[in-house]
C-alpha cells in the first residue's frame, strides 16, 4: 500500500473513486516532503480539474491555555507593607523567641514576623515594629524588618564546624575580661576572642580583674605588641577602680565576654548599680566558675552607652574565619603578607613575611600574628 492510494479516509470521509492524491506545495512547504494538511484533492477527469484544500488551523494564543491553579503556600499578594511610619526599637534582651526592645522609653515584647523567615535577631539589632506597641503587660508586637548591622560579633561551636552564629549585634567595643587568678588567665581564650573581634571589626579592650590576688605585668607584656589597650581592677570595686574603665565605655556600645567565674557579673554590678546580675562563686578543686548569667541582656549606663553582658563560656570556635581575614587586621604586615605564594600559612620561617620583619624590625609583631593563626588551629601552647 502506498501513500498515494486511491481510496483512503482522510477526515472521517473516503476518497470519491477516480480522483488521486497529490502533494501540493504551499509557504514554506516542501514537494519531497508533502505534509499531510497540504494534500489537496484533483478531479482526474478531462478538462482540467478542481482542487480542493481542507480548512487551515486556527492559530492556538494564551487565552486557550488553561493552568490549573497550585496548591501552594505562597501569600496571597507580593505586595507587603512598608512601615514607613512604624516605630524603631532596639533590642535588649531575647529569651525563648520573645525579643524585649526598647521604643521610646518603654519596653515593648516582641515576636518576629513571619516574612522575617529564618533571620536571626540578636541583642544589639535595630529594628521596626508593628502591631500593638504600648509595652502594656500581655501585649506582643512584631519585628518587622531589622536595620543593617554595622557588625556582628561571631562564633561557631568549634573550629571544625565553619557555621557561624551571631552572638551581638552593632557593637563598637568588645571588652574581654580575664581574670589574673581563681581561676588562672586563659590566655589562647583571649587570642581567639581578639581573632573575633579584628574579624568583625570591633575595638578590643581587654580588662584584667583580681588585680589583688595576682599582678597584671606578664599578661601586659604579652599584649603590649599588639596595640590592644589594657585596664586592670581589684577588690574592692570602688569608684575610683572603675573610673578609667567608665570612662573607656562612655557612648559606646560594648560587649562583655569572658570565661565563668572571671568576675564579670561583678563588674555588672559595679557599673550598673540597679543591674541585679548573679553572682557566683569558683569551686576550689577545679578552678572553674559557675555559669550564672543564662542569656545576653543589655544595660545602660549611667555615664551614656550601653554595656552587653553575655553567658560565660569556655571555649570560642573560630572555624568561620579565614587566615586571610585575620592577616587583614594587621595592616602593616598585610602588604607584605599579599607577596607570598598563594595557600602559604605565614606560620614558617621561610615565609616571605620573616625576612621582611627582619629588615624593618618588625618581629614582634610578626609574632603576635602567628599566635593568633596558630590561636585559630588549636596549635598554640600557652
Amino acid at each position: 500500500m502506498t501513500a498515494f492510494a486511491d481510496r483512503k479516509r482522510v477526515l472521517g470521509r473516503s476518497w470519491p473513486p477516480g480522483k488521486r492524491r497529490i502533494p501540493v506545495v504551499l509557504a514554506g512547504g516542501s514537494a519531497a516532503q508533502p505534509l499531510r494538511s497540504r494534500y489537496a484533492i484533483r478531479d482526474g477527469m478531462a478538462g482540467g480539474g478542481i482542487v480542493s484544500r481542507p480548512p487551515a488551523r486556527r492559530a492556538l494564543d494564551e487565552d486557550d491555555v488553561r493552568v490549573r491553579p497550585g496548591h501552594g503556600t505562597r501569600p496571597r499578594t507580593r505586595r507587603r507593607p512598608a512601615h514607613e511610619d512604624a516605630p524603631e526599637g532596639f533590642v535588649v534582651s531575647v529569651d525563648r523567641g520573645r525579643y524585649g526592645t526598647l521604643t521610646e522609653g518603654r519596653v515593648v515584647i516582641a515576636m518576629k514576623a513571619r516574612e522575617l523567615g529564618h533571620r536571626s535577631v540578636v541583642v544589639g539589632d535595630r529594628v521596626v515594629l508593628a502591631g500593638d506597641t504600648s509595652g502594656q503587660e500581655g501585649t506582643l508586637a512584631r519585628i518587622v524588618r531589622v536595620q543593617p548591622r554595622t557588625s556582628a560579633l561571631r562564633r561557631s561551636p568549634d573550629d571544625t564546624d565553619p557555621v557561624e552564629r551571631v552572638i551581638v549585634a552593632n557593637a563598637d567595643q568588645l571588652v574581654i575580661v580575664c581574670s589574673l587568678a581563681q581561676p588562672a588567665p586563659h590566655l589562647r581564650f583571649v587570642d581567639r576572642c581578639l581573632v573575633a573581634a579584628y574579624d568583625a571589626g570591633i575595638t578590643p579592650l581587654l580588662c584584667l580583674t583580681k588585680a589583688d590576688l595576682a599582678s597584671p605585668r606578664d599578661v601586659l607584656d604579652a599584649y603590649e605588641p599588639l596595640g590592644v589597650r589594657c585596664l586592670a581592677t581589684r577588690k574592692p570595686l570602688t569608684a575610683g577602680q572603675t573610673a578609667a574603665l567608665r570612662e573607656a565605655l562612655a557612648g559606646q556600645i560594648s560587649v562583655l565576654i569572658g570565661q565563668s567565674g572571671v568576675g564579670k557579673s561583678t563588674l555588672v554590678n559595679a557599673l550598673v548599680p540597679d543591674a541585679g546580675r548573679v553572682v557566683g562563686i569558683v569551686n576550689a578543686v577545679t578552678g572553674r566558675g559557675r555559669h550564672t548569667s543564662s542569656s545576653a541582656v543589655a544595660l545602660e549606663l549611667p555615664d551614656g552607652g550601653w554595656i552587653i553582658d553575655t553567658p560565660g563560656v569556655r571555649g570560642f570556635g573560630l572555624g568561620y574565619v579565614s587566615p586571610q581575614r585575620i592577616v587583614a587586621a594587621f595592616p602593616d604586615l598585610a602588604g607584605p603578607a599579599a607577596d607570598c605564594p598563594p595557600g602559604c600559612d605565614h606560620l614558617d620561617d621561610d615565609c616571605g613575611l620573616s625576612e621582611w620583619a627582619r629588615e624593618h624590625g618588625a618581629q614582634e609583631r610578626l609574632d603576635s600574628l602567628r599566635r593568633l593563626l596558630r590561636s585559630r588551629e588549636g596549635t598554640e601552647e600557652l
